[in-house]
């Protein structure tokens, strides 16, 4: 890798010149809910497939604990 690269330089080949800064920044609040794993956490969950589905059953089952906890 180029000394430049390193240093965080932009590369010749890269043009932002008609670029618009923010253009997505707005739908990109609106519509992102992003959430970093740790790394032992990352193993057992490869895709967000994987952690919906494992986050819809501890809901499920948090719902139901919730619910006969307030029948008592």
């Amino acid at each position: 890798m180029k000394k430049e690269a390193e240093g965080g330089f932009m590369r010749p080949e890269y043009d932002f010149s008609s670029g618009v800064r923010g253009k997505h920044c707005d739908a990109y609040v609106r519509g992102t809910n992003v959430v970093l794993l740790e790394p032992d956490v990352a193993e057992v969950f490869k895709n967000s497939a994987a952690v919906n589905a494992a986050l819809r059953a501890l809901a499920q089952v948090a719902r139901t604990h919730a619910k006969s906890s307030s029948d008592q």
